[in-house]
């Protein structure tokens, strides 16, 4: 069994440039588990699936299974099926499955190892069994061309799947001749290029490159990869689920916050001063939920939060605890603007009360506008801003487009802008997770982004700047 850091050094090591491929597997390589489960999930739950094809799919799923089937049988039934379908309505459904269950199944660690074979110049690629709505949602979050991923793909006429495949299935002996064909295609020289795969059907590819990894290998793969020498790597899993344990510190948490709001809005009340009440919050209210949940805030640049204020404090987006490690960070003098949903959410009301938070109709221009300006006022008065530019949680660390009202409120308010990057929270408490779980998120503040001289016409190149000061962030996080 090898370990993550001597395959990084193995990338580093290897020959540079885009003639070396890194050609990733994607069920159970780069995420964990199976998209064709959350694919028949779903259909399930919509009763979309016969009582005929789901005995089919279950025969043939036995035959793959045990008796060492190729996956060819099970790929055409599937197919089958969705004749008659068009195209973009199954690329719409790849999609919301992959927001709603799949982005939380990548594997963290797989965004570390494809950082590294960019830093050296290698071109990545996506060998699947998969089809393109199970694979690009995918590829496209982790920065893989679409013309870069190899698939199964379906055959379509007019926009409608006819019911059959273009060619057969990525499996076996196909997937690694179809690498073949894209390596003569690109110039790129196998003998120098690495392959990763979990399953032992993948031993052709993996014997066709001159890296192979078995990575998070079933156990004939692994076996075979100690015959050969070949690295063998575990990432850790997504955390999922949610143990006895994660569920009564997450409740204690919720309650412990809710206890501190109330003894904010008390103290505010006795001192007739809403901000000191919430300063008082602040300054213990985060740290305490977080302790509870049993989450670590690793915080670089602490004193960039405090070296200009007030300010717009602008952070990514992507778990429910955003708003704890923001809290932890800030501190203190800070409200913020949010969603008119959040209003509703048990674990955002108390918080939202003692803040004043200004709850935005994103669906109603005139009311947003409205909302902000006690916003702009508040900055004026030396009470900072904290929001998220993405405007709503991304499904993965990858991010996702800025609004632009973080940035007027700065303009207006003439305050500077104060970038919060937050690492890993998604993986202590996914998106639509109501559990968080024990672990470190780390946190860059990074210096403040002056907006002195800004001005409409050059709004939009100033939103591309501080964007790209996150993601250039979010990939040395990765390295």
């Amino acid at each position: 069994m090898s370990d993550l850091r001597s395959l990084h050094d193995d990338i580093a090591a290897a020959v540079p440039g885009p003639g070396t491929l890194a050609a990733f597997d994607l069920d159970g390589t780069l995420i964990s588990g199976y998209s064709a489960s959350v694919v028949y999930r779903d259909r399930l739950r919509r009763f979309d699936i016969s009582v005929a094809e789901l005995l089919r799919t279950t025969g043939a799923a036995v035959e793959t299974r045990f008796r060492g089937a190729d996956i060819g049988n099970l790929m055409r039934i599937g197919v089958q099926s969705l004749a008659g379908r068009m195209e973009d309505e199954m690329q719409e459904w790849g999609q919301r499955l992959f927001r709603q269950e799949i982005a939380r199944m990548i594997f963290s660690e797989v965004r570390g190892l494809l950082a590294a074979h960019r830093h050296a110049g290698h071109r990545v690629v996506m060998a699947t069994s998969a089809t393109p709505y199970q694979a690009l949602s995918v590829a496209a979050d982790l920065d893989i061309d679409a013309e870069d991923v190899l698939c199964t793909r379906p055959a379509v006429l007019d926009g409608m799947l006819t019911g059959k495949l273009e060619s057969p299935p990525l499996w076996g002996p196909a997937k690694a001749e179809a690498l073949r064909e894209y390596a003569d295609k690109h110039g790129a020289d196998l003998g120098d290029s690495f392959a990763y795969s979990n399953g032992a059907e993948d031993v052709p590819m993996l014997k066709s490159v001159g890296h192979p990894v078995a990575l998070n290998p079933d156990r004939k793969l692994a076996a075979t990869a100690r015959q050969n020498g070949w690295p063998s790597v575990n990432l850790r899993p997504p955390e999922s689920g949610a143990d006895p344990m994660s569920i009564a510190r997450t409740t204690t948490a919720i309650g412990a916050l809710m206890g501190a709001a109330a003894f904010g809005v008390s103290a505010g009340l006795l001192t007739q001063n809403r901000q000191t009440g919430a300063n008082l919050v602040g300054s213990f209210g985060p740290d305490l939920a977080l302790a509870i949940c049993g989450i670590n805030v690793r915080i670089k640049g602490k004193e960039n939060a405090w070296s200009a204020r007030p300010a717009v404090f602008m952070f990514n987006h992507q778990s429910s605890l955003d708003m704890l490690v923001i809290g932890s960070v800030i501190r203190r003098d800070v409200t913020g603007v949010a969603k008119k949903e959040a209003a509703r959410d048990p674990r955002f009301i108390p918080v939202g009360a003692l803040l004043d938070v200004a709850y935005i109709d994103r669906a109603d221009s005139t009311k947003a506008r409205a909302a902000l300006r006690p916003a702009v006022e508040k900055l004026q008065s030396g009470i900072s801003i904290a929001i998220a530019p993405e405007g709503t949680r991304s499904p993965t660390p990858r991010l996702g487009k800025f609004k632009k009202g973080g940035f007027h409120l700065a303009m207006q308010a003439g305050v500077p802008i104060v970038p919060i990057v937050i690492h890993n929270a998604g993986e202590r408490m996914w998106r639509n997770s109501l559990v968080a779980h024990p672990g470190t998120v780390d946190v860059d503040v990074l210096a403040p982004v002056p907006t002195e001289g800004w001005n409409l016409a050059d709004l939009d190149r100033h939103v591309d700047e501080v964007r790209t000061l996150f993601e250039d962030c979010l990939h040395a996080g990765h390295r």
